[in-house]
């Protein structure tokens, strides 16, 4: 099978399938590396004021990463879990000192996106089906 990467395009063996948390994390992982973290916690560690700052760019980005510095009292996935636990928001990944966060709207359609696979030549896309003679089958 061949996938042909457009947008959110992953191999998928069954007609319609839905897209697994797995890879749903990988696609929200793929966005993150391209931004940077907007939220620093530190010595002052978490608060009400960070969590409302932290719901706020939720709400205007969908995907941000916070990052944990040295000096702050908690570790990283301690902090991940306070965040979670107070901002309702979703925990994609903690690596290192960087937490990466998306709201459950996002995580929700994500992991329940549907896929088209194309049977003439065994492509998937979701743009739809691909012209023969296009080059990609």
């Amino acid at each position: 099978m061949r996938a042909v990467r457009e947008g959110m395009a992953h191999a998928v063996r069954r007609k319609g399938a839905n897209m697994t948390e797995r890879e749903a994390k990988k696609e929200l992982m793929r966005r993150a590396n391209e931004i940077s973290p907007t939220v620093h916690v530190g010595k002052d560690g978490l608060d009400e004021g960070l969590y409302a700052e932290i719901t706020a760019q939720l709400k205007k980005n969908r995907l941000i990463k916070v990052k944990v510095l040295s000096n702050s009292d908690s570790g990283a996935r301690d902090a991940a879990d306070a965040i979670e636990a107070e901002t309702g928001a979703v925990v994609v990944d903690v690596r290192g000192g960087v937490i990466v966060l998306t709201d459950k709207r996002t995580w929700t359609s994500l992991s329940q996106k549907k896929f088209r696979v194309d049977s003439r030549c065994w492509t998937l896309t979701l743009s739809g089906r691909i012209p023969r003679g296009s080059g990609r089958c």
